[in-house]
């Protein structure tokens, strides 16, 4: 069970970001979380968006360097210690964290989301699900 996490490479210069988020406003692709990462020359924009196929060939076209990656999106109740089970459990389950983000849950309030990029997806997602926690899938992306 993954989530395909759009990343975008981006000039560190005034307006590159607006102009990335016009291509998707103009394509009307709602995103659903988005990170920024930089560094003195570039920046490296991680989305989830509401279609990622659509999303992709647009920016593609618009001339963005971008790539898929693989993420584990789980939700997280919304209460103290909600992120450390989490964390208790993918740590138990030996697989190596190298970044998260968040997004609230839109329709659902009594959770947020935390989107995972982690060395196994697979053993990842198993290990939360055994442990009884939602694990959303692509299909469902759109409907949060």
């Amino acid at each position: 069970m993954s989530v395909k996490q759009i990343s975008i490479f981006l000039e560190n210069k005034p307006g590159t970001l607006n102009k990335m988020t016009d291509v998707l406003a103009d394509a009307s692709i709602d995103m659903r979380a988005l990170s920024l990462a930089e560094t003195k020359d570039f920046g490296i924009v991680r989305i989830i968006v509401d279609d990622v196929i659509v999303a992709l060939s647009t920016l593609k076209a618009a001339g963005f360097v971008c790539s898929l990656t693989p993420v584990v999106v789980c939700a997280i109740p919304d209460e103290p210690g909600g992120l450390n089970r989490i964390l208790k459990v993918l740590t138990e389950a030996d697989v190596n964290l190298e970044y998260m983000y968040a997004f609230l849950g839109g329709k659902d309030a009594d959770h947020a989301y935390m989107i995972f990029r982690v060395d196994d997806e697979d053993k990842a997602s198993a290990a939360l699900v055994a442990r009884k926690f939602r694990v959303v899938e692509q299909e469902e992306i759109s409907e949060l």
